[in-house]
């Protein structure tokens, strides 16, 4: 069976600010029946950054609408430009940078799908977003419960 068509704007998409950046999740297994992978937006400030992760199930292509990025690729940095386009293979970290004066905008796509989707995105670093959300959490249970 095929999936209808489906066009998704983006201020139907939820906030992702807790790993850097605003991460807006577009066309997804849940808002359109994607089975291959899934698109969305990345917003990066200037001077703000979008944590170290990689994926280890899945192959990331970028695309750079507007802004200045850099990114680090394991252990090499690059610059990436409006109308450039990035792949990044499965196990790689990556965190990128906006190294601008103005908002960065990136088109993201992660392919295949992780078989559960905790496990499509592993980070390797806290972000500021990260330990604000982490400084408010309750304490975690140690020990067994009665």
């Amino acid at each position: 069976m095929t999936t209808p068509h489906r066009i998704v704007d983006l201020s139907e998409t939820q906030h992702n600010t807790k790993r850097g950046g605003d991460l807006r999740a577009m066309l997804t297994p849940t808002a359109v029946g994607a089975t291959s992978g899934f698109m969305g937006l990345a917003t990066v400030e200037p001077g703000d950054r979008i944590g170290e992760h990689y994926h280890p199930y899945s192959e990331e292509f970028v695309y750079v609408v507007c802004g200045e990025m850099e990114v680090d690729l394991d252990d090499e940095t690059l610059a990436i430009r409006p109308d450039q386009g990035l792949f990044i293979p499965p196990y790689v970290r990556h965190r990128f940078r906006n190294v601008g004066s103005t908002q960065a905008r990136m088109v993201f796509h992660l392919g295949p799908l992780a078989p559960r989707p905790e496990l499509g995105h592993v980070d390797t670093e806290e972000t500021p977003a990260a330990e604000a959300a982490a400084a408010h959490r309750p304490p975690e249970r140690t020990g067994t419960a009665s």
